[in-house]
């Protein structure tokens, strides 16, 4: 994928670099490696995953998180700051994003907590954080619910150059006892519902705090069909507004939960038909800016309760280019959802850019056509809704800085 769009090429890299990008370019003394019939082009970047590191690494770790960033075609990820202790002060940030170098699998990009301990009581330091790498602010796991608080701090990010307030859109009062979306399915269960109006109510009012700081203000794992009208209204009047979607909600409805598995259950939770299809339109027409996974491992003892004790969240790294596929079946949209987008949403300056001579190989072989079926994951979870479920579309090698971090059917050290 160059910036003329989809080209049959031969690609050359060199020393973290793509030094070629033409037609049958001589490879006698080069290793060569087949993409006949696929695509190849930057690699994916994710806006939203959760490694556990620091405070829960039983259940994943900057490593393992990377093994399985790199075999689902990621060169980048935005690790979220819900980690225990929490991603709020400038040490905590710099340590993260060192261990993910150190790793050197993918670039690991720290979000910084919007508040001290992600309480939402007392704002953190956002240009000492910002100072420190940060450029996505994020109470992730939860609303900052004082709106005096979040516009103060989206006052303060508006001033500083690709800051990002990225908002975890809960309405707590509304989702108390919910177990999944609030339909037929809830009602079958007999399980409390989590309405769309705890999604939509909060980003209501933070795109008028958006007016009015002229923020950046980025909308995480859109749900509902009404938030997707809030964000092209919002898109429309020019305001700064970008949002993400997440593969299973892309693919999974309330019907699959007709048999309660606990795999499925996350927050926001996957909604009605009518809602997957209006999310499926707007990834489409550009209404949501970019895919990304929430990647949220669980180990099999905490997900092997009764649905109504289990954690929510899933994992999606390794899923979530096949899924994504799926749904749009378009090359050029396909990797600007999955890589474009999301690199410049953060402000990846090395991600993200189509391929041609002089930028960094950072690169995904992704071979459109093949069918297959998750069962084994890199990440040290295994809580995907993708298990058993036949897939078409798979990552074939991946390489970051021109180093091959993932190559199918290989053993990746």
């Amino acid at each position: 994928m160059t910036p003329q769009g989809q080209v049959n090429a031969d690609i050359r890299m060199d020393r973290g670099l793509i030094t070629a990008v033409a037609p049958h370019i001589d490879a006698s003394t080069n290793e060569v490696i087949d993409a006949t019939g696929c695509l190849v082009g930057p690699g994916f970047v994710d806006l939203h995953v959760h490694f556990r590191d620091p405070g829960q690494i039983w259940k994943e770790d900057v490593e393992s998180g990377s093994r399985a960033a790199a075999a689902g075609g990621y060169t980048a990820v935005v690790v979220m700051p819900n980690t225990i202790p929490a991603m709020d002060t400038p040490a905590a940030i710099i340590d993260l994003s060192d261990r993910g170098s150190q790793v050197g699998l993918v670039s690991v990009a720290v979000a910084a907590a919007l508040t001290r301990d992600r309480q939402g009581v007392e704002a953190t330091d956002v240009e000492a954080l910002y100072a420190a790498g940060a450029r996505i602010f994020s109470d992730d796991g939860d609303s900052v619910e004082d709106s005096d608080l979040l516009r103060e701090q989206m006052e303060r990010l508006s001033h500083l150059p690709g800051s990002v307030v990225s908002q975890h859109a809960e309405d707590t009062a509304l989702t108390v006892g919910g177990h999944i979306h609030a339909g037929d399915i809830a009602k079958m269960h007999g399980l409390g519902g989590l309405p769309s109006s705890a999604e939509t109510d909060v980003i209501e009012r933070d795109l008028r705090l958006t007016e009015e700081t002229g923020c950046h203000y980025h909308c995480q794992h859109v749900s509902a069909a009404e938030t997707v009208d809030l964000i092209h209204d919002a898109k429309k009047k020019g305001l700064h507004v970008t949002a993400e979607v997440t593969p299973h909600h892309l693919y999974f409805t309330e019907e699959d939960l007709e048999i309660l598995d606990t795999n499925l259950k996350m927050y926001p939770p996957v909604r009605s038909e009518r809602d997957r299809q209006a999310l499926v339109a707007a990834l489409r027409d550009g209404v949501i800016d970019a895919v990304a996974t929430d990647h949220a491992p669980h180990t099999q003892a905490e997900k092997g309760v009764p649905f109504a004790d289990a954690p929510r969240g899933v994992i999606g790294l390794e899923t979530a280019a096949s899924a994504a596929w799926v749904v749009l079946n378009d090359s050029v949209r396909f990797f600007e959802v999955m890589s474009v987008n999301p690199a410049g949403i953060a402000g990846l300056e090395s991600q993200g850019s189509w391929l041609t001579a002089g930028e960094p190989a950072n690169v995904v072989v992704f071979d459109p056509n093949e069918n297959w079926v998750p069962e084994n994951f890199a990440s040290r979870s295994v809580n995907s809704p993708f298990v058993g479920k036949k897939l078409t579309g798979r990552v074939r090698a991946t390489f970051y800085r021109g180093k091959m971090t993932f190559e199918l059917g290989q053993k990746n050290d």
